[in-house]
């Protein structure tokens, strides 16, 4: 057989955070980073599967050997790992009953171009790739193994920023004219604290049901008007008021008022609150900005453009 190779884009979700599983319209943006996993074959009288997992400095930070009959780890670095890559493993067989049948070794290396502690998409993009490979359908993968909204396995797929809804349960996704004239104004801001998304869907699926649905249709509006927005004035406004609305359907602090109440721009929570990035928007340079946050004790402050994949030129977009 020959090699393959397989890629996915990292994701985050600007608009419709928890709400997105109800059923809001939400925004979400495929990063410039991602994930890739190249498959080579051997043959082999007691085929096995090599599996070894590379950061984004080329360094292995997960390896292990499986059968292939229960995908049972021979040897493994991380035995937590393994029994996450087998029920993975053992859905794409539900799913595929063919996958990795032949007399072969297989041999898989992953490989991230983002930091693991980022949370950039390292689960959705590697679903997506897995999925790719043994030709099933992304979505039935993720919410088989994980779970969620399944707004990362459309990033991850995607080229540019999307709006994403479920409606009856189902993604439904297109492409959306997402490029603010005011880009150089907005910076993607490291939080250092990893949230488990599994664990924040938990906790929003214990609220009832008129708290979990009552927000859906503003939470859609203001997905609509933060994508359309004009001026950065504009947009820092639907900011505000989408971060009220989840602090107040969550009860929740939000980010700004409790790490930067100072700050001149505004700061909106990405994803799960309490998690990895924000989106922070300053008027000013970035030095001054850089150097704000910088004395607050966060040190990455990245540009928008530089991790936000560019909505391609030659799209069409539905009105």
């Amino acid at each position: 057989m020959r090699d393959q190779q397989f890629y996915g884009h990292g994701k985050l979700l600007l608009t419709g955070e928890y709400f997105v599983l109800e059923g809001a319209v939400a925004l979400g943006l495929p990063t410039s980073v991602g994930q890739s996993l190249n498959v080579k074959y051997r043959h082999s009288n007691q085929p096995t599967l090599k599996w070894t997992a590379l950061d984004h400095l080329g360094k292995p930070w997960f390896e292990s050997v499986m059968e292939l009959w229960h995908f049972d780890a021979q040897t493994t670095t991380d035995q937590a790992v393994s029994e996450d890559l087998q029920k993975i493993l053992l859905q794409v067989r539900r799913q595929n009953p063919h996958f990795l049948r032949d007399e072969m070794d297989v041999m898989v290396e992953t490989k991230l171009e983002f930091p693991r502690e980022w949370g950039l998409g390292s689960s959705s993009s590697l679903l997506y790739n897995i999925a790719q490979w043994a030709y099933i359908g992304p979505f039935d993968l993720a919410m088989k193994s994980f779970g969620g909204s399944g707004y990362d396995i459309a990033c991850a797929q995607s080229m540019g920023p999307i709006q994403y809804q479920l409606v009856d349960s189902l993604p439904r996704w297109r492409p959306v004219e997402f490029n603010p004239s005011f880009h150089d104004s907005l910076w993607l801001l490291y939080l250092g604290k990893k949230r488990d998304t599994r664990d924040a869907i938990a906790s929003f699926k214990s609220l009832s049901e008129s708290e979990r649905k009552g927000p859906v249709d503003l939470v859609s509006s203001l997905t609509r008007e933060m994508t359309t927005a004009a001026d950065l004035r504009h947009f820092d406004r639907v900011i505000r008021e989408h971060e009220e609305v989840i602090s107040k359907a969550l009860n929740v602090t939000t980010i700004k008022s409790e790490l930067f109440s100072d700050f001149w721009g505004e700061v909106k929570s990405l994803g799960a609150w309490g998690g990895d990035f924000a989106l922070v928007t300053s008027a000013r340079d970035f030095s001054e900005t850089r150097e704000y946050f910088t004395q607050k004790g966060f040190e990455t402050l990245i540009s928008y453009k530089e991790l936000v994949c560019e909505p391609p030129k030659d799209i069409s977009y539905a009105p």
